[in-house]
């Protein structure tokens, strides 16, 4: 291999071949997994129609399950628990027919989702989890956080369909807003006097549960970014770049209420962004101001003529309430 030719072409070799078994690879676990779903899911149909061929056979359910999970895990080992079983059971009955189970999700993910009684909840979840190639870690924690709730508030009775079957998909500016954000992972106690500065560095330590909670397309490009003005040096807290919308993002972190103040200073980053950041291929820069509070007239004249790409949002050290959030969208479906 002395000869540079030789060398670049025995590379090129190399590189395919890793390339082709990289994705045989996956290919073959895709493969393992959608035939395991859909052996679960056989196993869950013969055990419903079983009960359902006699009327008292329902009612000693958890005695059927536990009777089979001896039996067969004598036979076959691990993976017959009465647990498992029981998500087979509700496999099959939340998604009677096969094709229409999501097979690109893994058999722990259909085990979160089969958790969710709400069929439009149950939905969103599936759909999302395929967008954002979401791990059953983080399907668990957006559960946790009330994602579907969350954004189907805001939303009328078409539009929390829409989201139930099809998913959030990231194509205006809007879309990637939330309100309130939840950011109960900093582990901030409720009562506790925390300054801006702790807020941004305890969101640094958990940038990858940040990153979840802002949603799909999100890359970290760094804190207290200067922009400098009249020989002013001024810092952004948060700034990061949206691979999908293809621009800047700028996050102004406050702890207490967001105040008019606040939405000019955001307004005069922008501008800078949008005038010296800003690249060929670039659209213009989007910028939040994420406060403990807000009083939303003041925030409506504040945004008067101000850019259409400025928002000003909530967050939340907890989890929020989900029966109330519930109880709105059911209110609204039902108009």
């Amino acid at each position: 291999m002395n000869n540079l030719t030789n060398q670049k072409d025995y590379n090129e070799l190399v590189s395919q071949i890793s390339a082709t078994y990289n994705q045989g690879r996956q290919q073959a676990v895709q493969t393992v997994n959608i035939q395991l779903v859909t052996t679960y899911w056989e196993i869950g149909r013969y055990i419903v129609e079983f009960e359902q061929k006699g009327e008292g056979r329902a009612a000693y359910g958890k005695a059927l399950l536990e009777q089979l999970a001896a039996d067969l895990s004598m036979m076959h080992g691990k993976g017959f628990s009465r647990s498992n079983l029981n998500y087979m059971r509700l496999v099959y009955r939340y998604y009677p027919i096969c094709e229409e189970v999501p097979h690109k999700l893994s058999w722990t993910h259909l085990c979160e989702l089969v958790k969710i009684d709400d069929s439009l909840e149950r939905s969103f979840y599936a759909k999302q989890a395929v967008i954002e190639n979401w791990s059953t870690t983080e399907l668990k924690r957006q559960k946790k956080a009330a994602l579907f709730l969350r954004l189907a508030a805001s939303k009328d009775k078409e539009g929390i369909l829409h989201l139930a079957k099809q998913g959030q998909f990231v194509s205006r500016p809007e879309d990637v807003i939330r309100d309130p954000y939840i950011l109960d992972f900093l582990k901030i106690p409720e009562l506790y006097h925390y300054s801006e500065t702790e807020l941004e560095g305890r969101i640094i330590e958990h940038l990858q549960h940040f990153l979840l909670e802002l949603g799909k397309g999100f890359a970290f490009i760094g804190r207290q970014y200067r922009v400098t003005l009249g020989n002013k040096h001024h810092y952004v807290d948060l700034v990061f770049y949206h691979r999908i919308l293809k621009c800047f993002i700028l996050i102004d972190l406050k702890k207490s209420e967001a105040g008019y103040e606040d939405v000019g200073q955001m307004n005069m980053y922008l501008g800078y962004f949008e005038n010296e950041e800003k690249t060929e291929g670039d659209n213009p820069p989007i910028g939040i101001v994420l406060a403990r509070e807000k009083d939303d007239l003041l925030i409506q004249y504040a945004m008067h003529n101000v850019s259409s790409q400025l928002f000003v949002s909530k967050y939340q050290l907890y989890l929020p309430n989900k029966e109330e959030l519930r109880a709105a969208i059911e209110e609204t479906l039902n108009e």
